[in-house]
């Protein structure tokens, strides 16, 4: 029992040794908050289709009158914006949605679906405000049931054969919607 305890103790003088030196304390700190950043994404993804899922099908109107179905955005990755006109992170997350297209360029698609408002103006007054450059779609309580989207903004990337490859709840950053895409 005294060898457990004496191995236990010659531990934790070499952990306090290593802790003194700044990286050893920065790198663990960033692991730690790596890991609980990603507990706390998958946790708020939990109720969202899964990866592999196949896309719920859907054919709704942009604010400039075309019609957008999902079969006509295959043979290329999607990203799928959900987001609320009077969501003050979906305005925040809007102009890397914005970034992102310029970036992405012809290789993927970026759209925007709004949900959750009281008239178009509502949309139409956000897409201006927020300078919104990519599609957005005039969406309703269907689509938003269908995809099972409760909290705003919530980004999903699909692949290009139209399947749900993985979500992100809450804002964004370009970084990682980048990355997002690029997985």
């Amino acid at each position: 029992m005294e060898g457990g305890a004496s191995a236990f103790a010659r531990l934790k003088a070499a952990w306090g040794r290593a802790r003194e030196r700044w990286w050893v304390r920065w790198g663990v700190d960033l692991v730690v908050f790596a890991l609980l950043l990603s507990a706390v994404a998958a946790w708020q993804a939990r109720n969202l289709p899964g990866a592999g899922t196949p896309a719920p099908d859907f054919s709704y109107q942009t604010l400039a009158g075309d019609t957008v179905r999902l079969d006509s955005l295959r043979g290329k990755p999607v990203v799928l914006a959900f987001w609320a006109p009077w969501c003050g992170v979906c305005g925040a997350e809007s102009s890397n949605l914005s970034q992102l297209r310029r970036l992405a360029g012809d290789s993927a698609h970026v759209v925007s679906v709004a949900v959750a408002y009281d008239d178009e103006e509502a949309v139409r007054r956000f897409a201006r405000e927020h300078a919104v450059d990519y599609p957005v779609l005039l969406g309703d309580d269907a689509i938003q049931s269908a995809f099972r989207v409760n909290t705003f903004p919530t980004v999903f990337f699909l692949s290009k054969e139209g399947r749900v490859e993985r979500a992100a709840v809450g804002y964004t950053t370009l970084a990682g919607l980048s990355w997002r895409l690029l997985l």
